[in-house]
């Protein structure tokens, strides 16, 4: 497939314009300062037959940074999780413990019911 059909994180496959171009996604982006970020907690049921878990979205930086706060949090929690596409999962409903240590560790943070 030519660079100028192929897929991209939008799910554009082709268009008909002649002029189209993707938009280039800067993966060189770099890690904000926690004071920066403006992150999200909230909790999710849908597509999860049932279960619970905690989002954070909002992350701004390099997929190696993400993983890293995921794995932190995960830890803190004493729960299973995963870090992927720009979000954190935790199983569970931990957002009071989330919010906790976001705040402890000087990030900027929202919770949503």
């Amino acid at each position: 497939m030519s660079k100028k059909n192929k897929p991209d994180t939008h799910g554009f496959v082709y268009s008909t314009d002649p002029n189209f171009k993707f938009e280039e996604e800067n993966e060189n982006a770099e890690t904000l300062l926690p004071k920066q970020q403006k992150l999200r907690i909230r909790l999710d049921t849908k597509h999860r037959a049932g279960k619970a878990v905690t989002l954070i979205e909002g992350f701004i930086g390099k997929d190696e940074g993400l993983q890293e706060l995921g794995k932190k949090l995960k830890s803190f929690c004493g729960t299973g999780g995963s870090a992927k596409d720009g979000e954190i999962i935790i199983q569970g409903d931990q957002r009071d413990r989330v919010l906790q240590w976001l705040l402890k560790n000087n990030y900027s943070s929202s919770k949503k019911i």
